[in-house]
């Protein structure tokens, strides 16, 4: 039996559009804008599907995850290339975008999951453990990056203070979760943060987050239908009474 809501597709990828936007303008900012090398940005559903974007640098992929790709930033980036690396039996790439910034070569991949739970059968993403358990009438999430690749890529300008993120976009009331101060964020986000450095040492990331049953969208539109029958009983027992009311003028 399912209990989910899948994310509607529009609404992921304008987000993410507008995450990216948001990005790409602080980066042109002062040196107070966290620079993200590498983060992924899942939209989980309660039923275990998802949306993500992988949003990285091609250095990043190749030292943490340990891709075949071209780290020299006047390389030409083949996306079809970058699509078959993302794709496997737990994936289905829908998009491939890439751009420039720190003069260094990014990429976003946008994929379908239809059970986060196998995620970690992708090569891309066998670092990690996705859990998914239904417990006490919560739908518990549970994240687990372990061992990258730290293969050595050379000078590529990194400073040291780069950034990898996870944010997890959740569909329900938040009961419990482990990413600490400055969280929960706007839109139902949690973010987990650890530096470039760390995880490229392997430093464990554990992520958890304990959400209802019942996503918001679906109690957004129950409490909607509710108020629209509600209307349509008090117009219905208003037109009763005018019409007994007049009956009884006659």
């Amino acid at each position: 039996m399912s209990f989910g809501w899948r994310v509607p597709a529009g609404l992921a990828a304008i987000s993410a559009a507008l995450l990216a936007v948001l990005a790409i303008s602080a980066c042109a900012g002062t040196g107070l804008v966290k620079q993200y090398e590498y983060d992924e940005d899942i939209y989980l559903s309660t039923d275990g599907s998802a949306i993500i974007y992988l949003n990285a640098s091609i250095p990043a992929l190749v030292s943490l995850r340990g891709l075949d790709l071209d780290t020299r930033p006047t390389a030409n980036i083949d996306r079809a290339a970058v699509r078959r690396l993302f794709t496997s039996e737990a994936t289905r790439v829908t998009r491939v975008s890439r751009w420039r910034r720190f003069g260094r070569q990014f990429v976003q991949v946008r994929m379908a999951v239809d059970d986060v739970t196998k995620l970690g059968s992708a090569a891309p993403f066998s670092w990690a453990t996705y859990q998914l358990d239904h417990r006490d009438g919560l739908v518990v999430y549970r994240q687990s990056l372990g061992a990258s690749a730290a293969k050595p890529i050379g000078d590529v300008g990194w400073k040291g203070d780069e950034l990898v993120a996870v944010r997890v976009h959740l569909p329900s009331r938040i009961r419990y979760h482990n990413a600490g101060p400055g969280n929960l964020k706007r839109g139902n986000i949690l973010v987990w943060e650890q530096s470039l450095a760390d995880r490229q040492a392997g430093k464990p990331l554990e992520i958890e987050a304990h959400i209802e049953r019942t996503s918001i969208l679906y109690s957004t539109l129950m409490l909607f239908a509710a108020s629209g029958l509600l209307a349509l009983l008090v117009l219905a027992s208003l037109i009763w009474w005018v019409v007994r009311k007049g009956k009884r003028a006659a």
